[in-house]
């Protein structure tokens, strides 16, 4: 395993994010555990998780299963780098959802539960809430911290112009501020590419790049089609039609160099300098198996200039569209 800093923090993390959105939905309890200890195995210590995630389950669903694979001790939770998020409703009372003083602090708590620890390592936005000063936000960080029951603050799914305010509001307060932001970003998704990426890097901000494979179109979806392993509907269906010219030159580029598509999907995310790493969410210990392969491609600079024909990404604003 690969590790960096995360942004501008003296926090080591693994290259690769193991995230586990699917933990309780899609795979059960056990299976859970398991891809867990075999993420522990591989080296990845940075797990995000957030306190809606359970679906069907029910919210806090996906933290309670990670508390009990926490509780189960041999260093679990101590080899762990825990993300967690806060912002969407976890109930249908007022102040049960965004980042008010009060919610951060209702939320915190319900979240140290669920997950049986008691202190949260990367407490996140998941997304911005335009109603809350951020000066009441980072007064209910600076207290948390103060408290022990956080150890940093980041975001996801901000605008470049979001981590600007919340960093320059930040350094007023003589506070960190974030470390890390994480966005959708893909080979086929490049919209970040504009401002956030630019912002983050200014600020000192890693990139954690959620739906790496955008799911799943990005990992030999064509070819899985075609072997009857693969049926997509709905918008899945909708964007591979219209970018389907796209994906099969690149699953045939990935051909070309004796990768799976989804490997150089993930490979090519951690060749941009901005991202310290992508989020697998694997549903089965062979997706995690296979996730960690990337890291064993190398991409040079021709094989770089192929994608971007491929799937043309973006200058930093305003070149992108102004001189």
């Amino acid at each position: 395993m690969e590790y960096t800093h995360l942004g501008r923090s003296g926090l080591t993390v693994s290259r690769l994010a193991l995230g586990t959105m699917n933990f309780g939905p899609q795979t059960s309890d056990e299976d859970s555990h398991a891809i867990m200890d075999a993420a522990h195995e591989h080296g990845i210590n940075y797990f995000d998780t957030a306190n809606v995630y359970g679906q069907h389950r029910g919210r806090g669903a996906t933290e309670s299963i990670i508390g009990d694979w926490f509780a189960k001790g041999d260093g679990r939770r101590e080899r762990t780098v825990l993300a967690t998020k806060l912002y969407g409703n976890m109930g249908d009372w007022p102040n049960e959802g965004k980042l008010s003083a009060l919610n951060i602090r209702q939320a915190l708590d319900a979240s140290l539960t669920r997950l049986q620890t008691d202190h949260i390592d990367i407490y996140q936005f998941h997304h911005i809430d335009r109603d809350t000063p951020w000066d009441e936000i980072w007064q209910a960080m600076e207290v948390a911290v103060a408290q022990g029951k956080i150890l940093y603050a980041g975001s996801s799914n901000f605008a470049g112009w979001h981590i600007a305010t919340a960093q320059a509001e930040a350094r007023r307060r003589n506070y960190t501020g974030l470390v890390s932001e994480q966005s959708i970003y893909n080979l086929l998704t490049r919209q970040v590419e504009l401002e956030v990426l630019p912002a983050a890097q200014a600020n000192g901000v890693g990139v954690i790049a959620w739906s790496p494979l955008h799911g799943g179109l990005l990992g030999g979806v064509i070819r899985k089609q075609n072997e009857g392993k693969r049926r997509l509907e709905g918008r899945a269906a909708e964007t591979l039609a219209t970018h389907r010219e796209a994906i099969e030159a690149y699953e045939a580029f990935a051909d070309e160099l004796g990768h799976e598509p989804g490997d150089i999907a993930l490979a090519w995310l951690l060749h941009q300098p901005a991202v310290t790493a992508p989020i697998i969410g694997p549903r089965t210990r062979e997706q995690l198996d296979a996730a960690v392969r990337a890291l064993e491609v190398t991409l040079d600079d021709a094989a770089l200039a192929h994608l971007d024909a491929i799937f043309p990404g973006h200058k930093t604003a305003p070149e992108d569209y102004a001189w």
